[in-house]
């Protein structure tokens, strides 16, 4: 059943259960329906991108439905990012209408000649309810833009086919998801592992948790979980340090399913973690927006994962359904031999068709290869991996995080690993820079660590070759962090430049 029409029998089955909490108010499944129902009549194009602003409340959610039940594809817009880098998604997108749940007032908002603004704040109810909008499953169901390397955001497309095929892996999964659970949604709609918090929940008449734009995320995510019966939850490790002083005293018995993602994920956290969540199962997730939120995923079992972990990081698993992954060298030839480490590749129906407007981009992430006796389009994920005894991936690292110093490889992610070690502190990042005369070096940030960090470079000197010792060592009280909460080490690099 295709995503549509599993959230129209959601709201059929289950029209007086609540599909919602946002702003401390509660919204029905018949509630939703006729909201969703209101948009479709205010969109008058087909087979478009249409902007939406992304707050976070009752109405935003239904516009994004609106959206796709009229047949287009959303472009979520953050309203709190530059102007400039949002006029620049608009024009990349071909954008003509924006919705948003709060009146256009202020340049922040994004009004620019020639745009229709439609304000879905305050939308009577439909009478009707939304019907499915018969358009191509290969029709584009939503575009999440990231940074781009050259400062433009690139944009991802995600087809209606590559969500419906997420959600069929993730039900694979997780088949006992029924409406009696509930969702905790903790990010902006720019950032796409918001879909998986609540799509699979509206699929299953289950009820999303949403927290707020302007709260403090980690906080009021906590409150969320601690007051509500939460029983699903994703979170990115560096979200879940700022919990860690509180880890004794949390104890969230309805969460069944507690999974992690978005970055590299350490086993001293999770160990920590698993006490907070005793009737939980713990899942590690893996996967870019390229490939539809996640495709791999590995379950932390507490008997053996702890002497799986590749320096401190949990393994990323297996693939989902209908998901192919394989290892590949420099020139993308397949790489074998026990244990062997290669960029991983994947090729699937959660796959995008490709980066919008970038066929240079394009050509090269992408590419077609013979693999166990079929041709496939592959993924280039830039991660570098290997595969353990039992089948499971381990991930080693970014192959663009491994930097030349004095002729030698060098994985940064070692450093990370032997100073999260002695320091205990799981907030760690180890950085490369050029210095005033062109050479690269590396330098050492740490959270908030009051220890002496002449012993931590005498540890390190201990465990690594000279070449890989830091030139320097900081404690910053808070490593900076992108939009979407991971570590910036764009910042952290520019910071080092500055400090030597």
């Amino acid at each position: 059943m295709m995503l549509l029409e599993q959230i129209i029998k959601a709201c059929e089955s289950f029209s007086e259960r609540n599909a919602f909490f946002t702003g401390e108010q509660y919204y029905t499944y018949r509630e939703f329906a006729a909201a969703i129902a209101a948009v479709v009549e205010q969109v008058h194009e087909r087979n478009s991108l249409i902007g939406l602003i992304s707050e976070d409340d009752f109405a935003t959610y239904a516009s994004l439905f609106g959206i796709l039940f009229s047949g287009n594809g959303f472009v979520p817009i953050n309203p709190d990012s530059p102007p400039e880098r949002n006029l620049q998604i608009i024009r990349q997108a071909g954008i003509r209408t924006i919705l948003s749940s709060r009146p256009f007032k202020s340049q922040n908002e994004l009004v620019e000649v020639g745009l229709r603004c439609v304000f879905t704040g305050n939308l009577p109810p439909a009478k009707t309810v939304p019907a499915l909008p018969g358009v191509s499953e290969e029709s584009t169901a939503y575009i999440i833009f990231t940074s781009g390397s050259t400062g433009i955001p690139k944009g991802v497309p995600i087809t209606r086919k590559n969500i419906s095929a997420f959600i069929n892996a993730f039900f694979d999964y997780f088949g006992n998801i029924d409406e009696r659970d509930s969702f905790l949604q903790m990010y902006d709609l720019t950032f796409d592992a918001s879909v998986m918090h609540y799509l699979p929940a509206l699929c299953r008449g289950a009820c999303v948790y949403t927290v707020p734009r302007h709260e403090i995320k980690y906080l009021y995510a906590y409150k969320l979980l601690s007051e509500h019966p939460i029983s699903f939850s994703l979170l990115m490790p560096s979200t879940l340090n700022y919990l860690r002083p509180y880890f004794k005293k949390i104890r969230l018995n309805d969460l069944r399913y507690s999974l992690f993602g978005g970055e590299a994920v350490f086993q001293q956290i999770i160990q920590e973690w698993s006490d907070c969540v005793p009737n939980a199962r713990i899942f590690n997730a893996y996967g870019p927006t390229e490939a539809s939120i996640f495709f791999m995923i590995y379950e932390w079992d507490p008997a053996k994962s702890g002497r799986k972990a590749f320096n401190g990081m949990v393994p990323i698993g297996k693939p989902m359904k209908d998901t192919v992954v394989a290892l590949v060298d420099e020139n993308l030839n397949p790489v074998t031999g026990k244990g062997a480490t290669g960029e991983l590749v994947m090729a699937g129906p959660q796959l995008t068709p490709g980066y919008l407007n970038q066929p240079g981009k394009n050509r090269e992430t992408f590419f077609t290869m013979e693999y166990q006796g079929e041709s496939g389009r592959f993924y280039r994920t830039g991660d570098l991996a290997f595969k353990d005894e039992e089948g499971d991936y381990m991930f080693c690292g970014r192959a663009d995080n491994q930097v030349q110093i004095q002729g030698f490889r060098v994985e940064l992610g070692e450093i990370e690993h032997h100073a999260r070690k002695f320091t205990k502190i799981p907030n760690v990042a180890a950085v490369a820079f050029q210095n005033e005369v062109g050479s690269v070096q590396i330098h050492l940030f740490l959270e908030s660590y009051s220890g002496k960090k002449k012993e931590v470079n005498e540890y390190l000197k201990a465990k690594l070759p000279s070449y890989m010792i830091p030139a320097g060592i900081s404690s910053l009280e808070q490593l900076p962090v992108s939009s979407n909460g991971k570590i910036d080490r764009k910042a952290l690099a520019r910071l080092a430049e500055n400090l030597h």
